[in-house]
C-alpha cells in the first residue's frame, strides 16, 4: 500500500468509444488508470460523468470538444462529491487539444482545493500532460501540486503491466 497524505479521493473523467490510436474501447483509458490508483491507495472514487454524454464517435467528440474549448464552455456533470474533508486529490483526465476537457474545468471550478495535495494523472497519445500542472497550481495557489503521471492511452489499454509500473512509480509522490 502506498503512502497517502490523509484522506484521499480519486476523481477522473474518462471516455469510452472510439479513441485516437487505440480504436473502439469499452473502458476509457483514464478510468483504467484512476481505478488502479484507487485500488492501490484505498481512495474513494468519483467519476466525472457529463450530463450530456460525449459521442462514442471520435470525430463527433472531437468537434464538440473543440467547440467547448473555443467557447470556453463549462459542461455540467452528474452527481456531487464533497472535497472539503479530503487531504489528497488524485485528479485524472485525458488531454484534449493540449488541455483539460472542459467538463474537468467545471469540476475544478466547483471545488476549492487550496491547501490540499493534488496529484494529477492524464492519458494522452503524444502530448504528455501539456501545461495542466501549471494550470492547477495557478488555480489553487496554496495547494501542493505534484508532477503529473502521463500515460499514453495505448499503453493503458494494451500493456497493463507497464501501466501498473508507471502508477507505482507515480505513487511514490515524486515532485
Amino acid at each position: 500500500m502506498t503512502e497517502v497524505y490523509g484522506k484521499s479521493l480519486v476523481v477522473y473523467f474518462s471516455r469510452a468509444g472510439e479513441n485516437y490510436n487505440v480504436g473502439n474501447i469499452k473502458v476509457g483509458n483514464t478510468k483504467i488508470v484512476g481505478d488502479l490508483i484507487a485500488k492501490k491507495t484505498g481512495s474513494d472514487v468519483f467519476e466525472i460523468i457529463p450530463q450530456e454524454p460525449y459521442s462514442v464517435d471520435y470525430n463527433e467528440c472531437l468537434m464538440r470538444a473543440r467547440k467547448e474549448l473555443k467557447n470556453n464552455e463549462r459542461p455540467k456533470y452528474k452527481g456531487k462529491v464533497d472535497t472539503k474533508n479530503i487531504d489528497t486529490l488524485y485528479i485524472g483526465y485525458p488531454i484534449w487539444a493540449e488541455d483539460f476537457p472542459m467538463v474537468v474545468y467545471t469540476f475544478l471550478e466547483d471545488h476549492d482545493l487550496n491547501g490540499k495535495f493534488i496529484l494529477p494523472f492524464c492519458t494522452h497519445e503524444g502530448s504528455g500532460s501539456s501545461s495542466t500542472q501549471i494550470t492547477l497550481q495557478n488555480m489553487y495557489k496554496s495547494a501542493k501540486v505534484f508532477t503529473p503521471l502521463e500515460i499514453q492511452g495505448s499503453v493503458a489499454q494494451k500493456d497493463r503491466k507497464r501501466t501498473e509500473q508507471l502508477v507505482n512509480e507515480f505513487l511514490k509522490h515524486k515532485e
